[in-house]
């Protein structure tokens, strides 16, 4: 939705543009390259200081109130002598009325190629820098990348590689390639600009010309300024010590127990006890009496024995009264299931706010409210709103939504993922999203995160938190709600063309995130990235039971930034060892259905030998045995003359070998520290994606499809990249 002039301007109160002049002059002093220009008061020093630069010129009109020139025909190119300045100046004075201050004289300078560079303040980010396609085709294609501020070189690199239209930026019509190191050295002065004067809300450079030499030039810009805003008051921080303390606690309270069915107080308390929990567990509940067997005591300061977290089901009117009982008891960590609070609206968030600041004054730390439970599977502590029980493992899980994390955690389970815990963090009133990975980061037992997220609380400090965990461990996240937050009152390009999915996607990227958009894609990548070592590289070798099979993986490869080698002289006369005489010798490498066993064997560990790729995606080895148990079925009928014994050998010896093949696989990447991503040619009921192996770290990887497993193994590169930065820009 567009502004019109009057609410662009309306929308800038109480802010204050500089002049283009002075626009440009704080720019140069950041160390971004401007076009020479001189400031005229009036008609006769313009056309004096056209003849000073020498024709053609630029003539444009000058004032703080003139935003947007081009639309108000304040812009007048290539003028050839004095007459022509002269009538250029009359027609600005017209169109600008009292809004004018004076005219600015420009070179007109040559170039094909125009971009677009800027700043704005997020109010969740904070400082945002932006590149893009400039120009006329600026909003109109929308072809730009944004980091937050402060950014480094590797940064500036990745915004500038990011833009669909980089081909501009090398030998373009006769042309030289942009001076890069120019380009790059001005987002970083836009970037300390922007840490240095808090004052500066918004800058916009449009056009940043490239010269016919390659030298990238602001000829246009805008600086807007503005009252400092007072910092904004976030929720204080929860250590991790405290965080960890409500995944392993040594006794339970329920408040709020029932035995009816159904009731929030009966299926986490069944579901506890079902997972086999080995704490002490109590019941309270008003009525007293006894569920399943167990006494109920009235109130939490009845209970005998000490009580480490306190699972709360009660309505949300009756949480305040609890928090003097929980005191007096020394209980200092509440699960919060009860809704009724900030999600319900204004007066169930002044509700909210009550009760947490009541808690924290008491010394207690609450999940919640509204979440569904937290689980731990290493100490068989599954206390969540469905009886969901992954194994244990090193994927820690935080949900925003506690349906979606218990789905995630049932997805987990039948695929053999484990997890390291789980946590619906419902309303975050207390402990929030950047607290948790705070926690992962320290945490011994996590490997690898996996995040459901609808908003941030800080946005700066989830960033930061992000950046440093992603350093050590991949996150894996999927965003919910990723419309664009309605238009914006910006009075510049780069305002306009920021969203909050925008700027959102660009923190996950600077931060190493690995975003996903599909709920399955974070089963897939966190299956991955537990059973696998990283690629170091992104030539993928494909080994396939099927021709065409390998012929849609090496196009999925392209499609998503891996290579498929051409096969090396000395890897083909290898092969030719274990293959028949008509194989293709080429990559994908198709086995051409030999029944031999043993091939596949042979060929992988050769090829996990080979340095001429950095990961194999083998597909169809495993999963046949399924096609064989369906060829015995039809056997079976068909000819009561077969022995029965002889078709259950044939599947026992596909079952010893696909046991066998998986073991070999893990201890080829152990040896060779290459990941090896299966597809299946069918899986049954009870096959799992993530295989483990006795003895191994790694695990063997099946998934259904071949997208599956080339999304995963891209979204596993790209995070290498991240974590070496010497990576980030070679030729992909």
């Amino acid at each position: 939705m567009k502004n019109t002039q009057d609410e662009k301007a309306r929308a800038l109160e109480p802010r204050a543009g500089l002049n283009e002049f002075e626009s440009k002059k704080l720019l140069s002093s950041y160390g971004i390259p401007a076009v020479q220009e001189i400031q005229a008061a009036g008609i006769a020093e313009a056309i004096q200081a056209a003849e000073t630069i020498g024709f053609p010129v630029v003539l444009k009109g000058l004032g703080k109130k003139l935003l947007h020139k081009t639309e108000l025909n304040l812009v007048h190119l290539n003028l050839q002598d004095k007459a022509s300045v002269e009538a250029a100046a009359q027609a600005i004075q017209k169109n600008a009325q009292d809004k004018l201050e004076g005219f600015l004289v420009q070179p007109q300078v040559r170039g094909k190629r125009e971009f677009v560079a800027g700043l704005f303040r997020d109010r969740q980010y904070g400082p945002v820098v932006m590149f893009g396609l400039g120009g006329i085709f600026t909003e109109a294609l929308s072809d730009v990348s944004f980091r937050l501020a402060p950014i480094n070189e590797t940064d500036a690199r990745g915004m500038i590689d990011e833009i669909k239209s980089k081909a501009l930026l090398d030998s373009f019509r006769g042309e030289q390639p942009v001076d890069r190191k120019t380009l790059i050295q001005a987002l970083m002065g836009l970037s300390r600009l922007a840490m240095e004067c808090p004052d500066v809300l918004e800058v916009d450079i449009n056009p940043l010309l490239i010269t016919p030499e390659g030298r990238p030039l602001a000829v246009d810009a805008l600086v807007i300024k503005g009252e400092i805003e007072p910092p904004e008051r976030f929720t204080p921080p929860v250590s991790p010590r405290d965080v960890g303390r409500l995944f392993y606690p040594k006794s339970v309270a329920f408040v709020g127990a029932s035995g009816k069915m159904g009731k929030w107080g009966y299926t986490l308390l069944t579901n506890t006890i079902g997972g086999g929990f080995s704490g002490e567990i109590y019941l309270v509940n008003p009525k007293g009496g006894s569920i399943a067997g167990r006494p109920v005591y009235k109130t939490v300061t009845e209970i005998p024995g000490p009580v480490d977290v306190a699972v709360v089901t009660i309505p949300a009117q009756g949480v305040p009264e609890l928090i003097p009982q929980f005191k007096q008891k020394g209980i200092s960590s509440m699960l919060l299931i009860a809704s009724g609070f900030a999600e319900t609206g204004k007066e169930g968030a002044e509700k909210e706010k009550a009760l947490i600041a009541q808690a924290r004054a008491a010394g207690i730390y609450i999940i919640g409210p509204n979440t569904m439970g937290i689980c731990n599977p290493h100490i068989n502590f599954y206390c969540t709103g469905t009886h969901v029980r992954p194994k244990p493992g090193s994927t820690s899980v935080v949900a925003q939504s506690g349906n979606m994390g218990n789905q995630l955690l049932a997805f987990a389970e039948l695929q053999g993922i484990g997890i390291r815990g789980f946590c619906g963090s419902g309303n975050e009133a207390m402990i929030t999203i950047e607290d948790y990975l705070d926690t992962f980061e320290v945490d011994p037992l996590t490997d690898t995160v996996m995040l459901y997220i609808e908003s941030v609380k800080n946005g700066r400090r989830f960033f930061e938190s992000a950046k440093r965990v992603g350093q050590k461990k991949p996150i894996i996240l999927l965003k919910g709600g990723q419309t664009d937050a309605g238009s914006k009152a910006a009075s510049s390009h780069t305002g306009a063309l920021s969203s909050d999915s925008r700027v959102f996607n660009a923190m996950c990227r600077q931060a190493g995130i690995v975003k996903v958009e599909k709920s399955m894609a974070l089963l897939d990548l966190s299956a991955a990235f537990s059973s696998l070592p990283l690629p170091k590289g992104k030539r993928v070798a494909i080994m396939t039971l099927g021709g065409g099979w390998g012929v849609v993986t090496a196009d999925l490869c392209e499609a998503y930034g891996l290579e498929v080698p051409g096969l090396s002289a000395d890897i083909i006369h290898k092969i030719d060892q274990i293959l028949p005489p008509y194989w293709s010798r080429s990559n994908p490498i198709d086995l051409v259905g030999e029944n031999d066993l043993s091939i596949p064997m042979t060929t992988m560990e050769a090829l996990m030998k080979w340095d001429g790729c950095d990961a194999i995606i083998n597909l169809g080895i495993v999963g046949r045995r399924h096609m064989v148990s369906r060829l015995a079925d039809s056997v079976r009928r068909a000819d009561p003359t077969c022995p029965d014994n002889f078709l259950e050998k044939v599947n026992q010896s596909l079952d010893e070998f696909e046991s066998r093949y998986i073991r070999h696989i893990v201890s080829l990447m152990t040896r060779f520290q290459k990941p090896v991503l299966g597809v299946s040619m069918l899986k049954g009921e009870n096959d799992l994606t993530v295989n483990a192996v006795e003895g191994f770290r790694y695990k063997g990887l099946f998934f259904p499809t071949p997208e599956q497993a080339v999304i995963s193994l891209s979204k596993m590169y790209e995070y290498h990249r991240f974590i070496s930065p010497e990576k980030k820009f070679d030729s992909m």
